[in-house]
């Protein structure tokens, strides 16, 4: 690793850090800078999966007073997060190198999408959602399979699960967005983590990349509302969305 690889992945995981702090979408800056430092697309996938789990976790334990008002039937919501997190770690090591890269430029253009229209979704949410709306059992059947499909592919790419989350936490009937924050970083850290471990004992991590990047996640998450007031959240997120864009369209020219 040179130099100016080193500080790339650095301050491409304090920005990921910080944006998983306030709005999501880290993925999509760390994927990239492990592609551009010259990482395997798979290895980078992984690798950038155990980067963020601290700065993830650290993130749920922000919102732990929501949480800790938050009904505990949700929380059952773990159960496929961890079984889909798992199958879709699993996926991912078997798929071909060649296939894998091949459905990279999607995957991120997919995610890119769903970063974009973050805000769109929340304002939908809070509009369809009532906090007296009670989550009967086919509700919650529902919304157990829901996010057993969001966790496969969390463990498979990762991008964008906590959009896809939210859209589920609304629709059972929770309206307080920072509750539905704090369950989200709940579930998608125990997705991020049994997919990141699946991939450590698979040797499918870049370790001198992810200790480095690891530390960045974790200074970018603590300092994450500092950083945000002096750059402000609409600046960063074009940034992401840029880099998401720009990464679909380098790797489809890339695979001509």
């Amino acid at each position: 690793m040179t130099l100016v690889q080193g500080l790339l992945l650095f301050s491409a995981a304090m920005i990921a850090g910080m944006m998983n702090a306030v709005a999501g979408g880290g993925t999509l800056v760390t994927f990239p800078a492990l592609i551009w430092s010259g990482r395997p697309e798979i290895i980078a996938n992984a690798t950038s999966t155990l980067a963020l789990v601290p700065g993830t976790v650290a993130s749920a334990y922000g919102y732990r007073a929501e949480l800790n008002k938050a009904p505990r039937k949700y929380l059952y919501l773990m159960i496929p997060s961890v079984a889909g997190g798992l199958i879709g770690a699993a996926l991912l090591r078997r798929t071909p190198p060649a296939t894998f890269a091949a459905l990279v430029p999607f995957l991120i253009l997919f995610a890119t999408i769903l970063f974009m229209l973050q805000g769109t979704v929340q304002r939908w949410l809070r509009s369809v959602a009532t906090a007296d709306r009670e989550s009967t059992a086919s509700w919650m059947i529902s919304a157990g399979f829901y996010q057993f499909l969001v966790a496969v592919y969390g463990g498979y790419f990762g991008a964008g699960i906590g959009i896809l989350m939210l859209a589920a936490l609304g629709l059972m009937g929770l309206s307080d967005i920072h509750q539905m924050n704090g369950l989200k970083n709940i579930l998608g850290s125990a997705t991020n983590m049994v997919a990141a471990t699946y991939f450590v004992f698979a040797g499918m991590v870049d370790w001198p990349s992810a200790a480095l990047m690891a530390a960045g996640a974790i200074i970018g998450g603590y300092g994450a509302a500092g950083i945000a007031r002096k750059i402000g959240q609409k600046a960063v997120r074009r940034i992401v969305i840029v880099t998401g864009f720009a990464m679909t369209i380098s790797l489809m020219f890339k695979r001509r």
